[in-house]
């Protein structure tokens, strides 16, 4: 039984504001506490994932949150395409070895080569015949001092191709790093027996993964990502992020103990097994149960509890996020994935670094955030000046704006009758600069948390830290008070 199931036995549900966490002993420093978690088989060292949002997440954010141990999840207010677009982005992003390098043939010009340089933001493309053999490579090096009137030549008369140096498939790391050092180049293709091209490694990767050393990574070395998909689209949507290469799939609905999320929890397990799913959002045990059942990988809790969303005032539904939290991971407890409890990832609410620590100790596993992250420089929203602060844009799902474009049906909205009653409101939030910072400072809060619960890791945080009930005197005592604040 749970250390906390009294305190979340009453009548009333509680959330954030109405707890706090009971400090206990403790022998444990912050800087020493352990906040790894484990999610279906995927390490988090950073227990925080970003919400398929479109003013919070798209390729720069997530993979500046993957890069700092968290995972990011692409929105999909975007065709599939270019949802798998961005997918591919984050993938190429970083890898240990490249294994679909983009290549160029020998007829192209330099203008198409400097074209996908710049779309795909990478420094130098490798040149292969019609049967995929590597005659040459580009980079800048070579048109660092190349004009406008050199836009149309091809790419042999610039590329380096005489002493070309390559190293053979399965050439490791190590390997790799010892032959980038002694020719002195940035780029080491990967041939097999007949010279065709089959992998490149980077010196910028090798340096990403030495500057980074906690990020997600997979098998490949690449950058993890996961993607929202909805009930409307799920088996094409699906199909094209799997093929890019997409970690995880969020069934991006607001109700989640639904038949349409079943259905596609099913749909996606049935036909690409290998593909972690995400279902949700739920708020109660029978929730977790239907999607447990039908295969989901992982279980989000969350109703209404969003800054922006109005769920609750539109429909009158949902329940507070701590008593959520809390009776999902109870129920979640039953089932089982690879051999380990169900995981829940914490969905909505979540205002400061505390409320993270709150989350796990009620239970989840992983914590989403969305309003958090949207006001930093990698989330896409628009930055503006008002009274003379730095904001940025952020809206909700469930908001009229983003309701008009493909994720309508999250909200099971008449969108074939034109009519979309929204259950989000459009805002903004503070400016929080680069990414990397906030994070250390959601997770300085964490590792805070965990060291005045006596918690060297997040199971302990979980199973062994007690709650306390506070009234409304309680939370005016818990912030600033009796004093005019001169500096947040």
């Amino acid at each position: 039984m749970s250390i906390n199931a009294g305190l979340f036995g009453q009548f009333e549900s509680l959330t954030f504001d109405d707890v706090l966490v009971v400090p206990g002993w403790s022998d444990v420093l912050p800087a020493d506490v352990d906040t790894t978690a484990s999610v279906a088989g995927m390490t988090l060292r950073v227990p925080l994932m970003s919400a398929a949002m479109d003013t919070v997440t798209e390729a720069p954010l997530a993979i500046a949150l993957a890069r700092e141990g968290g995972l990011g999840i692409l929105h999909r207010n975007l065709s599939v395409e270019a949802q798998a677009t961005e997918v591919d982005r984050v993938k190429r992003a970083q890898a240990g070895m490249i294994s679909r390098p983009v290549s160029l043939g020998p007829d192209a010009t330099l203008a198409d080569a400097e074209a996908v340089m710049a779309s795909h933001k990478i420094s130098g493309v490798p040149i292969c015949d019609d049967t995929g053999r590597l005659v040459g490579i580009l980079t800048n090096r070579d048109v660092r001092f190349c004009g406008p009137d050199d836009d149309g030549a091809p790419v042999t008369k610039f590329m380096t191709s005489e002493n070309l140096v390559t190293a053979p498939v399965g050439t490791d790391l190590d390997e790799a790093v010892e032959i980038l050092h002694r020719h002195r180049i940035e780029k080491l293709p990967l041939v097999d027996d007949h010279g065709v091209l089959k992998g490149l490694i980077t010196v910028k990767d090798i340096v990403k993964r030495v500057e980074k050393p906690l990020s997600t990574l997979d098998d490949a070395g690449r950058l993890r990502v996961g993607a929202a998909v909805g009930v409307t689209d799920t088996a094409e949507r699906t199909e094209a992020l799997a093929a890019a290469g997409v970690d995880v799939l969020v069934i991006d609905t607001a109700h989640g103990h639904t038949r349409g999320v079943v259905d596609a929890v099913r749909t996606i397990k049935k036909g690409w097994p290998e593909v972690t799913v995400i279902g949700g959002n739920v708020v109660t045990r029978e929730g977790v149960d239907a999607l447990a059942e039908a295969g989901a990988d992982v279980v989000k809790v969350g109703v209404g509890a969003g800054s922006i969303c109005t769920t609750r005032i539109v429909a009158g539904a949902g329940m507070p996020q701590m008593t959520a939290i809390h009776e999902c991971a109870v129920a979640a407890r039953e089932h089982s994935v690879g051999g380990k409890p169900l995981p829940i990832i914490a969905d909505g609410g979540v205002v400061t670094s505390g409320d993270i620590v709150k989350a796990f100790v009620a239970g989840a596993d992983a914590v989403m955030l969305g309003n958090a992250l949207a006001g930093c420089d990698e989330a896409p929203g628009d930055l503006e000046l008002v009274d003379g602060a730095m904001w940025k844009t952020y809206r909700g799902m469930g908001s009229a704006g983003a309701m008009r474009g493909r994720a309508s049906d999250r909200y099971g909205s008449a969108q074939n009758q034109g009519k979309h009653v929204a259950e989000g409101v459009e805002a903004r939030v503070r400016y929080a600069g680069p990414l990397h910072e906030l994070v250390s400072q959601l997770v300085g809060g964490l590792r805070s948390g965990m060291g005045y619960a006596g918690a060297g890791n997040l199971a302990e945080l979980r199973e062994e830290t007690r709650l306390t009930r506070i009234t409304g005197a309680g939370l005016r005592e818990s912030h600033p008070h009796d004093v005019d604040v001169l500096r947040d």
